[in-house]
């Protein structure tokens, strides 16, 4: 197999194919072609407890800590996560259409700018201790806020109707 990159971790090798595919072999010479990473606290902690999944769903690897795996796999493993995880953080909220629900938000985030409705105010939750708020639009798209009360003024006024 001819392997773009191939990195030996604690205890498995990880290799990406020229056909994009994430390929680990672990101490027992065991090859599982087509691994997917999986985070297991993808919002509080998404850097601890990443699982290599193979593609019967079937974890391979554990990973504690992403930042103890030696480079590139640890690249190898970011790249692969960000293609499957879509989660725009919100930056500003701009507009609502109404403050009783279903409502369309106009919001800034990483990603640019975009519309979602709101179909409740049940799809707000409270996320962790701190002050980070998720958001789900009608097609289960999640929004981060990572601190509401770094919003600006407007921002923090609009999700206060909705709180």
């Amino acid at each position: 197999m001819s392997a773009l990159y191939t990195v030996v971790a604690s205890c498995f090798t990880l290799e990406r194919t020229p056909f994009g595919k994430l390929v680990l072999t672990n101490e027992a010479g065991e090859v599982f072609e087509g691994v997917v990473p999986v985070r297991a606290f993808p919002i509080q902690s998404p850097d601890n407890g990443i699982s290599l999944v193979s593609t019967d769903g079937k974890e391979v690897a554990w990973v504690d800590l992403l930042a103890d795996v030696a480079q590139p796999a640890q690249d190898l493993i970011r790249a692969e996560l960000s293609t499957r995880e879509f989660m725009p953080v919100v930056i500003r909220i701009v507009s609502v259409t109404s403050y009783s629900t279903p409502c369309t938000w106009a919001v800034e985030t990483d990603r640019g700018n975009t519309e979602f409705v709101l179909r409740g105010d049940e799809d707000i939750r409270r996320i962790g201790k701190e002050n980070g708020l998720l958001i789900a639009d009608a097609h289960g798209i999640q929004y981060l806020v990572r601190d509401q009360f770094a919003l600006d003024a407007h921002s923090k006024k609009i999700l206060d109707r909705f709180m």
